[in-house]
């Protein structure tokens, strides 16, 4: 269907900014992805939204490159399947909220913890205090 891009990412030549939108050509050639195949998999992957502007025109903003990006790699790197890549992004999408309500639980306990030490080393200090003065 397509070749791989190199594992540094898209290539732009166009002297544009890093977070510029970018046209389906554009992002076409920087990956050596077909537009038609872009455009297909706009339709598989609802994910990935480009900007429509008059006349259908796409427009890529930096969030879109970086989901092609990851697209590419599951498909045409690591031999996913469209069902098997859409599964996959769908599945970090949703391992992203868990993992953040682990940390603030980490933390959370963490917190107790340090309060625990802290009560802890005001009692051994307290101690101390009274034995040098008696």
């Amino acid at each position: 269907m397509s070749g791989a891009a190199s594992s540094s990412g898209p290539r732009f030549h166009d002297g544009k900014a890093v977070g510029a939108m970018r046209t389906i050509g554009e992002v076409s050639a920087a990956f050596n992805i077909k537009p038609h195949v872009l455009r297909y998999w706009e339709s598989k992957f609802p994910m990935l939204a480009p900007l429509k502007r008059s006349g259908g025109r796409r427009l890529y903003r930096p969030e879109d490159v970086a989901l092609v990006e990851r697209i590419d790699r599951l498909v045409n790197r690591e031999g996913y399947t469209l069902n098997g890549a859409k599964k996959a992004l769908q599945g970090a999408a949703s391992a992203a909220p868990a993992r953040s309500a682990i940390a603030a639980s980490v933390s959370a306990q963490t917190d107790a913890d340090m309060d625990a030490v802290a009560r802890q080393l005001r009692s051994i200090r307290d101690r101390l205090s009274a034995a040098l003065s008696a």
